[in-house]
């Protein structure tokens, strides 16, 4: 049986970096459409953009093909130029002296690409693609409810 074909957009954003942050996604299946966003009260613009992804593709029941569309160099970059793949071969070292930050979110992130036939596309932020700028508008939601709760995703408080 073929597998469904999901796009995804994600977009992260921060109020400081570090400081609150939040993530936005929107996942498209068919006629179906399905929101996410969320917040963290301390965090880095980096762990939000790639807490979008985890989020979104967490959200598929089963397996899927994917594409995910990102306005983020970093999680586009380090998955499609192998970057990330080589960090968790090396024990999440980039160099010999220079640790990878945000391990514990790309260890995640390559688990899911393993389940997920995943395609990433990078697209100009702010730009005129409207499901990346609904995914700004998800993420800044998500900072405001950062600040206001002042809850925090277990795992995702990090100033790194």
């Amino acid at each position: 049986m073929p597998r469904k074909m999901v796009e995804i957009y994600t977009d992260g954003a921060c109020s400081g970096n570090p400081g609150p942050g939040g993530y936005g996604a929107v996942l498209l299946y068919g006629n179906a459409r399905k929101e996410l966003s969320g917040g963290c009260a301390s965090t880095t613009n980096n762990r939000m953009e790639l807490t979008a992804a985890i989020v979104a593709l967490e959200a598929l029941r089963e397996p899927c093909d994917v594409i995910l569309f990102s306005d983020s160099r970093y999680l586009v970059d380090a998955i499609t130029k192998g970057w990330a793949f080589k960090w968790r071969a090396s024990g999440w070292m980039r160099t010999k002296k220079d640790p990878a930050l945000n391990p514990d979110l790309w260890e995640r992130l390559l688990e899911l690409l393993d389940k997920h036939t995943v395609d990433l596309r990078w697209v100009r932020g702010h730009a005129d693609n409207p499901e990346n700028n609904r995914c700004d508008r998800l993420a800044r939601e998500g900072i405001l409810t950062a600040k206001d709760t002042k809850n925090t995703k277990k795992g995702e408080e990090h100033n790194d």
